[in-house]
């Protein structure tokens, strides 16, 4: 009988780690507490050691084809008039070929249709008690069930309840970036907006991005300055954005009304990292946002929990003893992770600038990107943050 692995959270940090254990012999059990799939909007780009992971997990042929690629961005004034456009072949060029930009929803399908055939799935299930022995875990689930498991790896997010129940409160672990942020796919693609293009505002304290690339690929994405996440959130993503944006015109208002209509289609959540200095306990292990959230404003969250899993399972490979493999696979992504957060910490002004000046500063920095002397550096510079 192969070892036996519970992973809490069908995202794409659990199923990335079901894939690689499968793949090294493991029976997997995963647990998630959604009663069903769920798809989001918002793309994910995979470069750098995520592109690599992608591949070394099998992944390249389901994503290729929903490759969204490179596409113009318009950057616009409030009223949705251009201000100045950046071609698809800057951003190309400067970012280079081994990359893949996808939606969420796509790369858990791709995720999805590789692990279903083999693990037990388990929607509309949560933990509710846990208890370790030097030998053993035993997961007490939220149907009665119980679970006794070589391994488990808790990949239910930034409120991970593994971590509540192992590590403590959230309070303890999560850090405020004092900010909020949307994500929705868009029913149909925004009016007046040409195909292919994506519209961004950027003003103080607040970006707002609408992609037209067609029918039931075209999404919208907010982030802002928020002096009381709490407040915003009981209000509602409907009414938070709409309070944040609805000055704005151009693609923004069409999205939001179409966010008006369905106010449960997006994702809606404060910004916060979290940082803990340890991320094991004996056979128990936190993986993707549920141990470190970078943040979308680290633009890696995706490709980190893929690359972590990947390097997961590579540790567990080379070490029987399971509390050893957990060490050496924490002490060799550590530095990555902490890479991440503080680009993430540093790049919140790009988001949300602190005033008019920042904006003026970092539209100088955009337009500049199109001149082939500064559009090297700044590929050497992506180049350097992979490595």
């Amino acid at each position: 009988m192969g070892r036996r692995a519970t992973i809490v959270g069908a995202g794409i940090a659990g199923l990335a780690a079901a894939l690689r254990l499968h793949r090294q012999g493991w029976d997997v059990v995963v647990v998630e507490h959604a009663p069903s799939r769920r798809s989001s909007g918002y793309l994910v780009n995979l470069h750098g050691p995520g592109f690599a992971a992608a591949e070394r997990l099998g992944l390249l042929p389901a994503l290729t084809p929903r490759d969204i690629g490179f596409f113009t961005s318009v950057l616009v004034h409030a009223d949705g008039r251009e201000k100045f456009r950046i071609p698809a072949a800057v951003t190309e060029a400067a970012v280079g070929g081994r990359a893949l930009s996808v939606f969420r929803g796509d790369l858990e399908s791709a995720l999805y249709d590789a692990v279903v055939e083999f693990a037990d799935i388990r929607f509309g299930t949560t933990v509710r008690a846990i208890t370790q022995t030097p030998g053993e875990v035993e997961v007490t689930l939220s149907d009665d069930t119980q679970l006794h498991t070589d391994l488990l790896i808790g990949a239910d997010g930034v409120h991970s309840r593994v971590r509540e129940l192992v590590f403590g409160t959230e309070s303890t672990y999560f850090v405020d970036l004092g900010h909020m942020v949307g994500a929705f796919a868009l029913d149909k693609p925004p009016a007046h907006m040409p195909d292919g293009v994506g519209t961004t505002y950027i003003g103080p304290g607040r970006t707002a991005a609408v992609m037209n690339l067609g029918p039931e690929r075209s999404s919208a994405f907010f982030a802002y300055r928020c002096p009381d996440p709490h407040a915003d959130l009981a209000l509602g993503a409907a009414p938070a954005l709409t309070r944040a944006f609805g000055d704005l015109g151009g693609g923004v208002a069409d999205a939001l009304d179409q966010l008006d209509a369905a106010p449960g289609i997006a994702y809606f959540d404060s910004v916060g990292q979290i940082v803990m200095d340890r991320w094991s306990r004996g056979r128990i292990v936190l993986l993707g946002d549920a141990a470190w959230c970078v943040t979308v404003f680290a633009g890696y969250g995706a490709a980190l929990a893929l690359d972590g899993a990947d390097r997961l399972g590579t540790a567990l490979a080379e070490h029987d003893d399971i509390p050893a493999a957990l060490d050496s696979w924490e002490a060799t992504l550590r530095p990555e992770v902490h890479k991440r957060q503080t680009l993430a910490r540093r790049g919140i002004g790009r988001f949300a600038p602190p005033s008019r000046a920042h904006v003026w500063a970092g539209e100088m920095m955009l337009r500049a990107i199109q001149l082939p002397g500064i559009r090297s550096l700044v590929q050497r510079a992506i180049q350097r943050a992979n490595n």
